[in-house]
């Protein structure tokens, strides 16, 4: 079963405590036992950071991406945000997200692009291959992105919007990238935020068990 968030896995012990409040009434709503571990990490933690339980079936999970995405964090592998607003809800992990610098700006007006895909093409290349990658803004970030040809560790692509973000993600699926991805036109930093905070706290937890044996 994934680890249950504890007071000892963040700096803020109220907001642990709320955590594992939303947990348990999570779990007694719902019974996501019967999937793989990661998944249903990664699902569990999406739903209780946005009280939507239409995750459940809307999310498309892939145990050996989330498990390179998982080894990732793990090894401290660098990760990009798509726009400020995924890089602002993570907190204790350094980001690279380049939406808001001003070559991004001059970039998009060159190249005709939006901003988002411009600073998706500058983080290309200061991350690397390898990278966890978290797209929660525009679709046109995540198709930028898979123009790019990366060699990700994992997207999670969940860009939202009426127009194009369903079509981006179904892009992604078929893409052959490590992904996590979500079938509706839904999605957005919450969501992005809240699956890569999984893979961080699992992550935490497997190097913890590691330092007790």
């Amino acid at each position: 079963m994934p680890p249950t968030p504890g007071p000892g896995s963040g700096p803020d012990p109220g907001a642990e405590a709320a955590l594992a409040e939303s947990y348990r009434i999570l779990r007694s709503r719902l019974d996501l036992s019967g999937l793989p571990p990661l998944s249903r990490a990664v699902t569990e933690h999406v739903i209780q950071a946005t009280a939507d339980f239409e995750y459940v079936t809307d999310l498309v999970c892939d145990e050996p991406s989330l498990a390179s995405g998982l080894a990732a964090v793990a090894r401290g592998a660098p990760v990009v945000a798509d726009v400020p607003a995924v890089a602002a809800q993570i907190a204790g992990y350094p980001v690279i997200c380049k939406a808001g610098d001003p070559l991004a700006a001059r970039l998009a007006r060159t190249a005709n692009i939006t901003v988002s895909a411009a600073g998706v093409r500058l983080a290309f290349t200061a991350a690397g291959p390898g990278a966890v990658w978290l797209v929660g803004g525009v679709p046109d970030s995540l198709v930028e992105l898979i123009a790019r040809e990366v060699e990700p560790a994992l997207v999670v692509g969940v860009p939202v919007g009426l127009a194009g973000a369903a079509e981006a993600k179904d892009a992604l699926r078929h893409s052959g990238l490590p992904s996590l991805s979500n079938i509706s036109e839904k999605g957005g930093a919450a969501v992005a935020a809240a699956a890569f905070d999984a893979l961080r706290r699992l992550a935490a937890a497997l190097r913890e068990d590691s330092g007790t044996r």
